[in-house]
């Protein structure tokens, strides 16, 4: 079926770059980000907004198990707590790489952190997925990516999925209890008008759901790699999804407005707001960062 009917713009914050939905249960609400616009976004199940400003480009925050974020910068890893307005470096991984940047990132279900870099000109193939653990420890996973996005863990935490959008491919993983990551293969290939697969999550039911870049839509696959469901957005460049709500039943949707003209922004007025449906299915409860 097609839920594009359900789909409902429930924040118009006009983003240059919104991405990096995680739901924090323990405050039964949503968080964002605008990269580009240097601002993190809350809402709660009342409808409250609220907005902060960042001191850097942050690609993605997860909730730390002890309270507050960690998150992933321009500059590196960091912890931050909004409440007090604390924020510190703790990771500067690629000091040596002063082009790439951290973008996408999410906790596994052992509680470990995953992240990837790009370079942020999106020129050079420099991008590394790593892995930070409970004690701040870090590891390089993967690398070689174009534009780094995702990961997705399927409900069991032994299959990783992970996006080079640029190159329009999205890999699979045997991921060990230990986080060790294994066997990458091809899982899903794209190609000229299907967009760019950005950021995922991943439903109960293990299917994978999928935001295209330039592709006006979000896909579901089976585990097996099936398009099952295409979800129509009314604007050009949804960037990653999320569950969320108090039965993780509904699915919010981060969109950009950067790059698109001020023409096309006429026919899509609400590009760069956050969306939501309830498509059917519930998604997996996300475990806070245990370091």
């Amino acid at each position: 079926m097609s839920a594009d009917s359900q789909i409902r713009c429930v924040a118009d914050v006009g983003a240059v770059l919104g991405e990096g939905p995680v739901w924090a249960a323990r405050e039964s609400a949503l968080y964002w980000l605008d990269i580009k616009g240097r601002k993190i976004f809350r809402l709660d199940q009342a409808g409250d907004l609220k907005e902060w400003p960042t001191p850097l480009r942050i690609g993605t925050i997860a909730p730390r198990a002890g309270g507050g974020f960690i998150a992933a910068t321009e500059e590196g890893i960091a912890e931050m707590d909004l409440d007090s307005g604390s924020f510190g470096l703790r990771l500067t991984i690629e000091a040596h790489l002063p082009d790439n940047r951290f973008n996408d990132g999410k906790v596994d279900r052992e509680g470990r952190f995953w992240t990837g870099s790009m370079d942020d000109r999106e020129a050079q193939a420099s991008g590394t997925l790593y892995r930070i653990g409970p004690d701040w420890s870090w590891a390089a996973v993967d690398e070689g990516y174009r534009v780094t996005n995702g990961p997705a863990f399927s409900p069991d935490g032994r299959t990783m999925y992970h996006n080079d959008s640029a190159r329009q491919i999205t890999y699979a993983f045997d991921l060990a209890e230990d986080g060790g990551a294994s066997n990458r293969r091809e899982f899903l290939r794209f190609g000229e008008g299907d967009g760019y697969p950005d950021g995922m999550t991943v439903d109960a039911e293990g299917c994978l759901w999928v935001a295209f870049w330039d592709g006006w839509c979000v896909r579901r696959f089976g585990p097996d790699g099936r398009l099952l469901e295409t979800v129509q957005v009314p604007t050009a460049r949804p960037t990653s999804c999320a569950f969320g709500g108090p039965e993780l039943d509904r699915l919010y949707i981060t969109s950009a407005r950067i790059g698109i003209s001020a023409e096309d922004l006429a026919m899509q007025p609400n590009a760069g707001a956050l969306f939501m449906l309830e498509p059917g299915v519930q998604g997996v409860a996300e475990v806070p960062f245990a370091g």
